[in-house]
């Protein structure tokens, strides 16, 4: 399957339906602190203006005369009142209220005033919002008609020009805002489609290659993000191609072991129908049970490496010493029709792994010893260290031909002068679940330089294999 330029606008457009709405709040959120702040930008710049028509009519106030009087600087007003795009007001009065100029009927303020101190607040004169400002000081001379020695001013203009002065902040940066996420969404588009092209690369180089083409994908040209899962598929893909070999090799040596069998037994069956003397047909039915034998030890042991390879460690804690006597007490009757002395040379001991897969490869070397370890003593024995457990099973027979020391446990594989019929399974069996265990399977003389000593190891800190 092609990794399509579609395909990859659509993992765009899902990448887009997850950021966008998070980009939308944050834009809105981004959105109402700007409009909080160009508020107070807004009122810090107005009140200052109308705190500078405050102190210009402040200077303009007059009781020299004994009444109240106000000399407005007329066109500073009318400055002010173009700032504030509207009408500008005020009202200056004695603290009593008995005197006063202006607009008399100016909403108070909130709260009682302090000499000196400037106080801004909103409110709202003939149905219109307005923002207002108060000050009171001390009169330095008393007016004739009120007795007060405070002076309160109050100037109050229309907020229509704070407001227009918002809207107008405001919507450029909802406009903005607006542009910054048609650019952050084409640029994810874009960048999605960028960052995925090398994935749409492996992708079309996966899809040309033939079912049977397991080699590993070239990462070198590949960005180093993709690099490591890249290189994770490659391994993988080894463990699949070392595998299907192994299936493959499997099949092959075991067809063919297989149809020898078959074809030995077909000749003997055609041997004994045309023999008409009953001691050769006697003499053909026991070639063929023994024949028979030799395809059912086969058939088991190949089913017991295919288990071997694949089947799943159940490690546990298990006695060393029943295991081997157990095997011990299985082979005794082969052992005695062989002339061979099978004995067991263990003290109590546990330990842990796989107790079924060991039994499957002591076993075979057991079976492997009675065969070919001539009439002498075939002895099982067991040790453990610290770094791990051991098994092993000895013979006194002709042991290992020199040229099979680094061969040995190879699949199929028998020495030229080997007796029996074997198929060489048995110690590629026990070499398997050795490995199996992370151990390994040792092949050496035994005491004295006589005969086999094959010895079983594993660690004690196991490590179950995911792959054969």
């Amino acid at each position: 399957m092609r990794w399509k330029p579609l395909d990859r606008l659509r993992l765009a457009q899902r990448l887009l339906l997850l950021l966008l709405p998070a980009l939308l709040l944050l834009s809105l959120a981004e959105l109402r602190v700007t409009a909080q702040d160009v508020q107070r930008a807004a009122d810090t710049a107005y009140d200052r203006s109308l705190l500078g028509a405050l102190k210009s009519i402040d200077a303009n106030v007059s009781t020299e005369s004994g009444g109240l009087s106000v000399e407005l600087p007329y066109r500073m007003f009318e400055f002010f009142e173009l700032t504030a795009s509207g009408p500008v007001h005020y009202r200056v009065a004695t603290a009593d209220g008995l005197v006063e100029l202006g607009s008399a009927d100016l909403p108070p303020p909130p709260a009682p005033l302090r000499p000196g101190v400037p106080v801004f607040y909103d409110g709202r004169y003939f149905g219109e919002p307005v923002r207002l400002v108060a000050y009171t000081r001390e009169l330095e001379r008393p007016t004739i008609e009120s007795p007060a020695k405070q002076l309160v001013i109050q100037v109050a203009e229309s907020m229509q020009s704070r407001a227009e002065f918002r809207r107008l902040f405001v919507r450029r940066a909802a406009i903005a805002n607006g542009v910054f996420l048609l650019l952050t969404a084409c640029s994810a588009a874009l960048a999605v489609m960028l960052v995925l092209r090398p994935l749409a690369r492996v992708s079309e180089a996966i899809a040309a290659r033939s079912p049977s083409d397991l080699g590993p994908l070239d990462v070198a040209k590949l960005p180093p993000d993709l690099r490591p899962p890249i290189a994770a598929m490659n391994r993988h893909m080894q463990r699949i191609a070392e595998l299907l070999r192994q299936q493959r090799d499997f099949l092959d040596a075991a067809s063919h072991q297989l149809r020898t069998h078959l074809t030995t037994l077909r000749m003997q069956v055609e041997f004994a129908r045309r023999e008409r003397d009953p001691a050769q047909v006697a003499e053909a039915l026991a070639a063929l049970e023994a024949e028979l034998q030799r395809a059912t030890r086969s058939t088991n042991q190949l089913l017991a490496l295919a288990r071997s390879d694949t089947v799943q460690l159940q490690p546990a804690a298990f006695d060393v010493q029943a295991l081997l006597q157990e095997v011990a007490r299985q082979f005794l009757p082969a052992a005695r029709q062989a002339g061979v002395d099978l004995g067991v040379d263990c003290a109590p001991q546990q330990a842990t792994a796989d107790a079924g897969l060991l039994r499957e490869a002591l076993a075979n070397l057991v079976a492997n010893a009675i065969a070919h370890g001539g009439h002498g003593p075939v002895t099982l024995s067991a040790a453990q260290d610290g770094l791990g457990w051991s098994m092993a099973v000895e013979d006194s027979g002709p042991g290992l031909p020199p040229e099979l020391q680094h061969s040995a446990g190879a699949r199929f594989l028998r020495p030229a002068l080997a007796r029996g019929g074997g198929s060489g399974l048995g110690l590629a069996i026990a070499r398997s679940v050795a490995a199996r265990h992370g151990g390994v399977l040792r092949l050496e003389p035994g005491e004295g330089g006589r005969g086999l000593r094959a010895t079983l190891w594993w660690p004690r800190a196991q490590r179950e294999e995911q792959a054969p």
